[in-house]
């Protein structure tokens, strides 16, 4: 190579690895629906027709990520099972190596555990059932490890505080507060080893019929409603207006009489949710005497808001959405919501750094959202009264 020659630009080893961990990162920040090929091909530093030579679509790409996670997740638990092979079944080791490899993917990883989650209606049937096989045969090697000694713990407790786990290890990507790596993976083994320990069989009945906040009334409130309904099971993007309209006997374009857009009546959905959550934050206050318990009623609360109806979920798992228009005043509204949990864990344990003050609150919401999302028991009159206590668990109730 002579002075003037160009510059060699050396493929990576594995192009088609990286565009598949920059696609995770990507879909796990914005959500599918707001990345394109271009922005993953943008990341990668190539071009479109690059990508193309590696994958079919953005869907092929978000099915190798999937998958990705998914052989991550099972060689964690491969690498921390084999690890214990040699320990005697009542070692507590056992356990704890288990824990520490959930942590380390959490932490490297926290797509593995979450990426398939959140994007379920975007792949297809076989890909939904590979995913939902593998995973589950997962959680059930992690329930099979939570039972050695326990004897109080049934197959379904076990595999409850496995999925719980796994939410734990995940939240570190739902959200912005970024921490050194041993101090997260310090604070994410304390919070699954507080959850395995819980007893959800003993969870008292969580009363849910006394929503609070404002109750539905009028047109407005029955759309709100349909819709509610109709996001949760279809997703947002699937549903059109036409279709609300008629869960309501009107036609498609009345509704706009109530509402300027589709996105405006998410909007109003997150802000009556957000409404219900602050009356239970009020209530809980003023009937708790220490910030213990003041955490502890938040907590039933949430849950309580959570499982009464779709609208704190439809917000939730919309939040991409809500964030491209002018919902400034509702994501600020969620923001100070979580930040109330934060300061009462701040308060309780003064010597904890917010920090790690704000993964705790994460982790404990990660396992409600997530249980919902997943539609795990929620026909089951106990759930609300276990999410609420495994809740408690995390945040050292």
């Amino acid at each position: 190579m002579t002075a003037t020659d160009p510059p060699v630009t050396r493929r990576p080893a594995d192009r088609k690895s990286q565009l598949v961990a920059l696609a995770a990162q990507l879909f796990g920040e914005r959500g599918y629906s707001h990345v394109s090929v271009a922005d993953i091909a943008k990341a990668a530093g190539v071009t479109g027709p690059s990508v193309y030579r590696h994958f079919a679509d953005k869907q092929a790409l978000l099915a190798a990520a999937v998958l990705a996670g998914v052989d991550d997740l099972e060689a964690c638990t491969d690498r921390a099972l084999d690890r214990a092979d040699g320990l005697a079944p009542d070692d507590p080791a056992r356990l704890a190596g288990l824990v520490d490899s959930i942590c380390t993917m959490g932490i490297r990883r926290p797509d593995a555990a979450v990426l398939w989650r959140w994007n379920g209606a975007f792949l297809s049937h076989d890909q939904n059932r590979e995913v939902a096989e593998r995973t589950t045969a997962v959680l059930s090697r992690w329930a099979h490890a939570l039972q050695t000694g326990r004897p109080d713990l049934d197959d379904r407790g076990a595999r409850q505080l496995a999925w719980a786990a796994l939410s734990i290890a995940g939240s570190t990507s739902m959200h912005a507060t970024r921490i050194p790596a041993a101090r997260a993976h310090a604070r994410l083994r304390l919070l699954i080893t507080r959850v395995v320990s819980v007893r959800t069989a003993d969870a008292p009945l969580l009363e849910t019929d006394a929503l609070p906040g404002p109750q539905p009334m009028g047109r407005r409130d029955e759309i709100l409603d349909a819709s509610s309904e109709l996001f949760e099971r279809r997703g947002f993007g699937n549903v059109g207006v036409d279709e609300i309209g008629e869960a309501v006997g009107i036609t498609g374009p009345s509704v706009y009489r109530h509402f300027s857009s589709k996105v405006a009546i998410l909007t109003s959905i997150g802000q009556r949710s957000a409404a219900r959550l602050e009356a239970g934050a009020m209530a809980a206050h003023a009937a708790s005497r220490t910030p213990q318990e003041f955490l502890s009623r938040l907590a039933d609360s949430y849950v309580t808001v959570l499982t009464a109806t779709p609208d704190l979920a439809v917000a939730f798992h919309n939040g991409t959405v809500l964030r491209d228009v002018d919902a400034r005043d509702l994501l600020a509204a969620q923001r100070q919501y979580v930040r109330r949990w934060v300061e009462l864990v701040c308060e309780i344990d003064p010597g904890l750094p917010r920090a790690e003050a704000a993964v705790t609150v994460h982790a404990a919401l990660s396992i409600a959202n997530d249980a919902m999302r997943m539609r795990r028991g929620r026909d089951r009159p106990e759930l609300p009264g276990q999410l609420a206590l495994m809740m408690k668990g995390v945040l050292g109730l």
